[in-house]
């Protein structure tokens, strides 16, 4: 049910870090510490002396990323409660950056997107912050109806849960408001949705 080749689609080129970077800054949301471990193993520990962390554990499939980060040792590590927690405590800290400074985004899709869009807001190109996609394929959805965002989409087409249309997830993607696009699916003749099809586990 997805169209193919939409120019719009993310590409998460991997996290990678950066050996010029005079500081590190890392939004990291569940899996997504997973990341930042691997990239401990193959470009060393130093680079954690002038880290950042902000972690949240939403989604995490397991329960010591925490931990594992902790014991990494960086410059500072701070674990917020929930993603809109984290994205205010990483708007802030993008407030006071300086020049030099690396920043790297990790996790599901819709927790990048959100991440993005903070950056974007302070003036940060895109195409300057390493990203990478771990856990949950799930899908944040706007509908494009009544223009309301659910986040977690797992099925196609769902039920949107701010005006009940019967949404097909498409591919077409939003940087604006990091989202994917839900288009009616049964406009013609209500009604008439097929059973959903679970296509982002």
């Amino acid at each position: 049910m997805l169209v193919a080749g939409i120019k719009s689609r993310p590409v998460y080129s991997g996290l990678n870090i950066d050996p010029n970077a005079r500081r590190h800054l890392f939004a990291l949301e569940g899996e997504g510490a997973l990341a930042l471990l691997d990239q401990v193993k193959s470009a060393g520990q130093d680079f954690l002396e002038k880290t950042e962390i902000l972690y949240v554990a939403t989604g995490s499939r397991a329960e010591d990323h925490d931990r594992k980060l902790a014991a990494l040792n960086p410059h500072d590590l701070w674990t917020a409660p929930t993603i809109p927690v984290l994205l205010n405590r990483f708007n802030a800290v993008l407030g006071q950056a300086k020049m030099g400074t690396r920043m790297y985004v990790s996790g599901t899709e819709g927790f990048i997107g959100q991440a993005m869009q903070v950056a974007m807001n302070h003036g940060v190109d895109q195409a300057s912050i390493f990203t990478e996609h771990r856990g949950s394929a799930a899908r944040r959805v706007q509908c494009v109806h009544c223009k309301g965002i659910t986040d977690s989409v797992r099925t196609s087409p769902f039920t949107c849960t701010h005006c009940g249309l019967s949404l097909l997830v498409r591919d077409h993607y939003s940087r604006r408001i990091g989202a994917f696009q839900g288009v009616c699916i049964d406009a013609e003749e209500p009604g008439t949705a097929p059973p959903p099809e679970e296509l982002f586990p």
